[in-house]
């Protein structure tokens, strides 16, 4: 049974955060579904956690923390993202700790995009915002994004419907991403040999 690391990224900033709990519940889902053909080793990191990140800038100047979360990020087999809209945007935080990740680190990389905000007109933040940014790094965005509004994400739980059909599409992509990578990298091994 083969190793996967799956590492979530909350951009979300308040406390409590809806964000950070939509993107744990992802990972732990993901990791749940994952675990019948890897084995899987899961990890969130929250960015306003990261007490020095905006204070940072540069890479060389990153504490043990904040590197040992920009290292998880760029060692993911597969990685999912999230954060709150502000202002038709992710949030300023997130972006300044993407902007710390080396460029080289996510080709090919799987992500599952996820983004919370407070009314439906943020819903294409995920298509304007967050799918180009993952572009630019050649990772590999999953077809199915998801935002939600507090309708149809609070307290922890997605609601029933079509908002858990569209939680758990993203799930069995995420699975299915996770497969082709492994496959795709036995396949590059048994070539070399």
């Amino acid at each position: 049974m083969a190793n996967i690391k799956i590492v979530g990224l909350s951009g979300g900033l308040s406390v409590p955060s809806r964000t950070l709990a939509l993107v744990e519940l992802a990972v732990a889902r993901i990791a749940s579904a994952a675990g019948a053909s890897f084995r899987v080793d899961s990890k969130v990191i929250d960015v306003a956690a990261l007490e020095h990140i905006g204070a940072l800038r540069a890479r060389p100047a990153a504490g043990t923390i904040e590197e040992a979360a920009l290292q998880a990020v760029e060692t993911a087999d597969l990685l999912v993202v999230g954060s709150p809209v502000y202002k038709g945007s992710y949030s300023g935080l997130f972006k300044h700790f993407v902007d710390l990740l080396d460029y080289r680190s996510l080709v090919g990389v799987p992500v599952a995009l996820l983004a919370t905000g407070g009314s439906d007109r943020h819903a294409l933040v995920i298509e304007h915002q967050l799918r180009p940014l993952f572009a630019f790094f050649q990772a590999q965005p999953l077809g199915t994004g998801i935002f939600f509004t507090d309708r149809e994400f609070a307290e922890g739980r997605v609601t029933p419907g079509a908002a858990e059909q569209r939680f758990e599409q993203l799930v069995a992509e995420a699975v299915h991403a996770l497969d082709g990578r492994l496959r795709a990298a036995r396949r590059l091994t048994e070539e070399a040999a």
